[in-house]
């Protein structure tokens, strides 16, 4: 069914099991339920999903050639975690390997002894000193691989920990327009697979390694037996290689095609038992309809199962096929050279179990590989991630601020958004000049992509103007050139979607200034001032209550109470300038005018206030209000100034006319809800 039929009410028949090679992904057969619900196949855009077909185009030569860079990779990561632990792995494990080549040697022995001629009792009396090292070696390999196993369990935690502190600890410090650009974002969901995929690099490492030596220690054993048994020892398992890394793709194509659908069917599993859903749900009876689709998605994905399952099979079956042949003709080998007397009976046995130990070792190195190969990717966009992370980091030091600030200037500042690949942006700021003098109240308005929010960001310190687009001025420091961190220590932000951290209330509150330890007094001092004393005082644990639904006393409050708790924050960070950026949007007009109160008061203290706000007039007391259009300055003044019809443009008289008019039409309606609201005291 093509993109532009229309799907039918019934479930679309299986694909046909078609004769593509075993090395391409069939297409998979997309329910209609997908193309309904979401569009068509589920798939991300991100992390292992980009990555589908370069692992499947992994040869047996490609991975020979690359397996020193894996290798090297897994590594790096474990150097740089447990260095020791690293060298105890890389120790056992060639000490395993010479332990298993001189017990191949000591088994030649022993046969040797067993098969030459004379009485019994004798020839096994001759073994007893090679039997002897084919125990001690045995018993030595078992050690080793004891101390390479708990070296690995070390490392793995180790490193994964290592690896996610590194790629947080620099992306916690990148720009604000990192983090905010799509490409870099990409990247960050895929190095968050990476971190994962570095700790199970370690033990894929270690077993790479592992089934390598084994295998050179046979085919050098196989190499000392005779010269031509190395090559029948390839003959004998590249079939079995081929087998272990074509069933290994198709294992990690449905893989790739169960995961789809089995995020589809938490999604709808997760939809029916959402409580942001549930009065939907059931008003609407949404249930079955989410269920059948379920089915509908469930019923493809076992289709492409079974179908995968089948050319496994077949695989698997030529194969076997083929490594019967090879052992057929390799034994056969064997047989001419002990029929010819080039080889002795007790070489040709342990030519054999140095032919079936290779052949394990390298079934086994192919698996390991495969698995090596496919975490590798993700590694190398966790390495890509801390590389960029690392050349868009916000600089740690700068030129120091002044002591006593006097006023923020901008001057002539542009500012302009990356856009998508292949289209020029249009800038959101367009020389702007204005200031903000300390120990003033300074409001923002403009209708919606005026700027407003965009400035504040180059005001705060997030975002800095283009290159040689104008300056940000702090007193007499440019902020391209200033420290960063001090800027960001001189600001607060308040906006109206202020982050509800998942913590306990004191910490809601103190987290305002983190780099310190959090003053319970200063806490109870923040919250008196905002009114959020009485929000404490009905949380069951006090400060220790656990703002959070759905997790052991957790506890749940109101938007009007989560607000008193951003006006405490605020308090508590107690910095020079305060952005507050439409804090009462969701808010009443008796409890709006509560919180323009509180902010009026922290001015009084001598906090500069910049208050971006839609709603006029609440600006009324500022110092000076700029308004902002189409990312300029229309004008500044005043309210007094900007009201006078004969000053300014008219841009901020006829926006206020306009909403003053409005709510003259609806004062009745105010006036009830106001008193309701004094009498519910809803926030």
């Amino acid at each position: 069914m093509t993109d532009d039929q229309e799907p039918t009410p019934s479930n679309t028949p299986a694909a046909p099991d078609t004769p593509d090679t075993p090395d391409t992904p069939a297409t998979p057969d997309v329910s209609d339920s997908e193309r309904l619900l979401f569009g068509g196949e589920l798939a991300y855009d991100i992390g292992w999903g980009q990555h589908e077909g370069a692992w499947l185009k992994l040869g047996l030569w490609t991975m020979a050639t690359g397996l020193p860079r894996l290798v090297g990779m897994g590594v790096r990561l474990a150097h740089l975690a447990d260095a020791r632990a690293l060298r105890v792995v890389v120790a056992a494990e060639l000490g395993r390997g010479i332990a298993q080549a001189v017990g191949l040697v000591a088994v030649n022995s022993v046969l040797g002894h067993v098969l030459a001629a004379g009485p019994t009792n004798e020839r096994l009396t001759r073994a007893v000193p090679a039997l002897a090292v084919v125990a001690v070696t045995a018993l030595f390999g078992s050690l080793l691989r004891s101390a390479s196993t708990a070296a690995t369990g070390t490392l793995e935690p180790k490193v994964q920990r290592v690896a996610t502190e590194r790629y947080l600890g620099l992306v916690h410090r990148v720009e604000l327009a990192a983090i905010e650009d799509d490409e870099f974002h990409r990247l960050l969901d895929a190095a968050r697979y990476g971190a994962d995929s570095a700790r199970r690099m370690i033990r894929y490492c270690t077993n790479t390694l592992n089934s390598a030596i084994s295998l050179i220690a046979a085919a050098g054993v196989l190499t000392v037996l005779h010269p031509a048994l190395l090559p029948l020892l390839v003959l004998m398992t590249l079939p079995s290689a081929w087998s272990s890394l074509t069933i290994s793709k198709q294992r990690y194509i449905s893989f790739h095609t169960f995961v789809q659908h089995a995020r589809a069917g938490h999604l709808l599993g997760q939809l029916l038992t959402e409580q942001d859903a549930a009065a939907e749900v059931r008003v609407h009876e949404v249930g079955p309809f989410l269920l059948s689709h379920f089915r509908n998605m469930a019923e493809t994905s076992e289709r492409e199962q079974t179908r995968l399952a089948r050319r496994a099979a077949r695989i698997g079956l030529i194969a076997d096929g083929a490594g019967g042949l090879a052992t057929l003709l390799t034994y056969g080998a064997l047989g001419l050279l002990l029929w010819s007397g080039s080889m002795e009976l007790a070489v040709a046995g342990t030519a054999v179990l140095a032919i079936r130990t290779g052949a394990s070792s390298l079934d086994s190195l192919v698996l390991q590989i495969t698995d090596l190969h496919q975490e590798s990717l993700f590694v190398a966009d966790y390495e890509r991630l801390c590389t960029e992370a690392e050349a868009r980091a916000i600089p740690a030091a700068g030129e120091a601020l002044p002591e006593r600030l006097r006023e923020v200037r901008f001057e002539n500042v542009t500012f302009t958004y990356p856009g998508s690949a292949g289209q020029t942006p249009e800038p959101t700021l367009r020389g702007v000049s204005l200031a903000f003098p300390m120990g003033k109240v300074i409001a923002l308005v403009g209708e919606n992509g005026s700027g407003k929010s965009t400035l504040i960001k180059l005001l705060a310190g997030l975002y800095l103007p283009d290159a040689g687009a104008g300056t940000i001025w702090w007193d007499g420091v440019d902020a391209a050139r200033a420290d960063r961190g001090q800027i960001f220590t001189r600001v607060a932000l308040m906006s109206q979607s202020f982050y509800h951290w998942p913590f306990t209330f004191r910490v809601n509150v103190g987290i305002g200034c983190p780099t310190s330890p959090i003053d319970d007094p200063a806490v109870e001092a923040a919250a008196a001032y905002s009114g959020a004393d009485t929000v404490l005082a009905g949380l069951p644990r006090g400060m220790g209550t656990l703002l959070a639904r759905g997790y052991r006393g957790g506890h749940q409050i109101s938007g009007g109470q989560w607000q008193k708790i951003g006006i405490s924050r605020a308090k508590y960070k107690d910095a020079q300038i305060l952005i507050v950026d439409e804090p009462t949007s969701a808010l009443d007009a008796v409890a709006e005018q509560k919180v323009f109160d509180q902010i009026r008061a922290l001015a009084a203290t001598g906090q500069t206030i910049v208050l971006i706000t839609h709603r006029l007039h609440s600006v009324r007391h500022a110092d000076v209000i700029h308004v902002l259009k189409d990312g300029r300055v229309a004008e500044s003044g005043t309210f007094a100034e900007l009201m006078d019809a004969g000053t300014g443009t008219g841009a901020f008289r006829d926006a206020y006319l306009v909403q003053a008019a409005a709510f003259a039409d609806s004062l009745p309606a105010q006036r009830e809800g106001a008193a309701e609201a004094r009498a519910a005291e809803p926030w």
